[in-house]
């Protein structure tokens, strides 16, 4: 798996950049959102990536933010969500946007984004009620652009890993500091967790 690639921006053709790291190109995949805040060509930038492997194709696709990442992490495992529909909802909203319109249900901001009809639009909203919240710890209401700390997001990869559930996963990872490192994280959600059963 490819979790973050770091080098030269070679070129941008939307949603396409391409990034040289040590002499190989990367075509990456990114959401406007990401797109929009890119560099200057020939200017260093990290992406956080996800890797889609399929028989005819490798697909990577980056993101500017941890957040981006696990709310299209979250979008691709929702049955009839494929990663090109994912990459369209987080063109369409910014994850604070794709937050609210799953927390007051509001069908109408996503049937607005290209590809998303009615049945899918109320598909996302039932399936994303309790998974973005950890996606969404670190994003302020004031703020709406900051990412998830590096240490949460971790420890709910982690977690997820290790089997928990989404619920359960997300619930552990709020209750941490937010000046937490990686493994005291891991630590301590997981006593939290055995408490809990």
């Amino acid at each position: 798996m490819i979790g973050r690639i770091t080098g030269l921006l070679l070129e941008k053709f939307p949603p396409l950049v391409l990034v040289d790291v040590q002499g190989v190109g990367y075509e990456i995949d990114v959401p406007m959102s990401t797109f929009y805040n890119l560099p200057a060509i020939g200017v260093q930038i990290t992406l956080h990536t996800h890797l889609v492997v399929r028989e005819d194709v490798h697909l990577l696709f980056g993101f500017a933010t941890e957040a981006e990442r696990q709310a299209f992490r979250q979008l691709v495992k929702i049955s009839g969500v494929g990663a090109r529909t994912a990459l369209a909802l987080l063109s369409g909203l910014s994850v604070a946007d794709l937050h609210q319109a799953v927390v007051a249900q509001d069908s109408g901001r996503l049937v607005k984004i290209p590809g998303i009809g009615k049945k899918t639009a109320e598909r996302l909203l039932l399936e994303l009620r309790d998974k973005l919240d950890a996606g969404m710890a670190g994003i302020t209401a004031a703020g709406g652009g900051t990412s998830v700390p590096r240490a949460g997001g971790d420890v709910l990869n982690a977690l997820l890993s290790l089997g928990y559930n989404d619920r359960e996963a997300n619930w552990a990872t709020r209750q941490l500091p937010a000046d937490i490192t990686v493994s005291e994280g891991i630590r301590q959600a997981l006593k939290r967790l055995s408490k809990e059963k």
